[in-house]
């Protein structure tokens, strides 16, 4: 793991870092600005309805404002933990970075229709900065990018209380949003695998510490 000695002023004296560092931020705020072109075309492909027998044994409800409580409290915390370690917080960058890789490349490959029964999950920040359409998106479906990211960032903290609050809100933002209908059990049970290959991936081009 890596550790949480180097303060950014020491970090940012190695070149390999700062190169690092800038190179995912642009290549993060250009994804960021690709992202609604990309989920207007996933939403207007036709895609096919998957049986899932274990979404069926869960109630439909409608948690919109729960997930989203958990889901900003999580990254809140991911991102106050990780924060004052600058290497810590490039490798969770990187990761993020290529988990948004993966899950452009799942979702061209898969088109899938959402689930019957779908409630449409609505997060007001998303939707105005990154899924600009006309109606809401509902064939973001495979893998679940809620999931992945609490995941993710599980992963990125240390060891202690954090991560494992961050992974009791990675079971519960699963179960939450297949009560909502809004993914498949497969987007769900599929995500921690993308995440934690993509943490692994930004483990070996994060520069090690100087």
């Amino acid at each position: 793991m890596l550790s949480s000695f180097p303060t950014w002023p020491e970090a940012w004296r190695h070149p390999a870092f700062r190169r690092r560092l800038l190179l995912v931020l642009a290549l993060l705020l250009l994804l960021a600005a690709s992202l609604p072109r990309f989920f207007a075309w996933v939403q207007a492909r036709p895609g096919i309805i998957l049986p899932d027998p274990l979404l069926a044994l869960l109630p439909a409800r409608n948690v919109s404002g729960l997930t989203f409580a958990i889901i900003y409290l999580g990254i809140g915390l991911g991102v106050v933990t990780l924060l004052p370690q600058p290497y810590r917080l490039l490798r969770a960058l990187t990761a993020y970075l290529l988990l948004h890789g993966f899950r452009c490349l799942t979702l061209a490959l898969f088109p899938l229709e959402p689930p019957i029964g779908l409630i449409i999950l609505r997060d007001p920040l998303v939707e105005q900065l990154f899924y600009a359409a006309p109606a809401p998106i509902t064939k973001d479906l495979f893998f679940s990018g809620h999931t992945a990211t609490l995941f993710l960032l599980a992963l990125a903290v240390p060891a202690g209380w954090r991560r494992r609050v961050l992974l009791v809100a990675t079971v519960a933002i699963g179960l939450l949003v297949m009560m909502q209908r809004a993914h498949y059990s497969y987007d769900v049970l599929a995500a921690p695998l993308f995440a934690g290959l993509s943490f692994w991936l930004a483990g070996k081009l994060t520069p090690k510490q100087g």
